[in-house]
């Protein structure tokens, strides 16, 4: 069972358009626990429906692309699929 913050870090990330990206700092503010972005991740990791709510679009501050519960192979292939370039395990002009 999902935590009511799990829940709203699921919601907004929801809401991220493909070939679009979001921070774990960002889905933090948006969720107005600007310091949270760690459980951020955690709660990402607990995503029960990953082709509704696509967690990966979420990404570090610095443009690497973070963890994926299914590996970040896949987690590049997936931004790859959607149109974002990515280099050496960083996403290429995504700003």
């Amino acid at each position: 069972m999902l935590t009511k913050f799990e829940k709203q870090v699921l919601e907004a990330v929801r809401r991220v358009p493909r070939g679009k990206l979001v921070t774990y700092k960002q889905i933090a503010k948006i969720i107005k626990k600007p310091q949270a972005q760690r459980a951020v991740g955690n709660a990402l990791e607990k995503n029960p429906s990953p082709i509704k709510i696509p967690c990966h679009r979420v990404i570090r501050a610095d443009g690497r692309i973070g963890g994926y519960k299914w590996g970040k192979m896949k987690k590049i292939e997936l931004l790859r699929k959607e149109g974002i370039r990515i280099r050496n395990g960083k996403v290429v002009e995504w700003r």
